[in-house]
């Protein structure tokens, strides 16, 4: 096998062991209303970290094709189509979204925390748009009480995954470095 071939499969396995991260975090859920607190968000914040924006959107499109095959990866070990089409599915739509935007911060701004707390922020309010927008559709429910139930009782725990994921992703980005395990650009 030559180099190049080698190398591509290196990267392949690693973008799958980051899927496979996502899929182990994200179903741990604790239900608190229509939408549960879940670790989806810390997980991709993670794989972000230590394999950057490519592969962390593909990990996560990997994560979101085994969910919508039927795979229990998702919050509170759910999967499916129907998942998708449930009151928590534009939130799981939105990640995609929050993926890419938070991605480029991380990528750009790995060391300055602030910075990449921010830029996790403002791609949080991806999946809150999305994800309250369809709540609101598919329970029948006002915007104002979407919100209510779907983002605001989850700011600040969002939040604090956000300052624990650039509090370590950098550790681990650059333990992963040494260890000739990273495949970013």
């Amino acid at each position: 096998m030559n180099t190049g071939s080698t190398s591509k499969v290196r990267e392949m396995t690693i973008t799958a062991l980051m899927a496979a991260v996502i899929c182990v975090l994200g179903p741990i859920s604790v239900p608190i209303g229509p939408v549960p607190i879940s670790l989806t968000n810390l997980a991709i914040y993670f794989v972000l970290y230590a394999v950057g924006t490519k592969r962390g959107v593909s990990a996560f499109l990997i994560y979101l094709l085994l969910g919508l095959a039927g795979l229990p990866v998702f919050s509170g070990f759910t999967g499916g189509p129907q998942k998708l089409f449930g009151p928590t599915g534009g939130y799981i739509i939105g990640f995609l979204g929050m993926t890419l935007v938070a991605g480029l911060f991380i990528d750009r701004f790995t060391e300055k925390r602030i910075r990449c707390v921010l830029g996790m922020f403002l791609a949080t309010l991806i999946p809150y748009v999305l994800g309250t927008l369809w709540l609101a559709v598919s329970a029948h429910m006002t915007f104002k009480a979407a919100l209510a139930a779907g983002v605001l009782p989850f700011v600040w725990e969002d939040v604090l995954k956000m300052a624990a994921a650039a509090a370590l992703g950098p550790a681990i980005r650059n333990r992963l470095r040494r260890a000739g395990l990273c495949c970013y650009e």
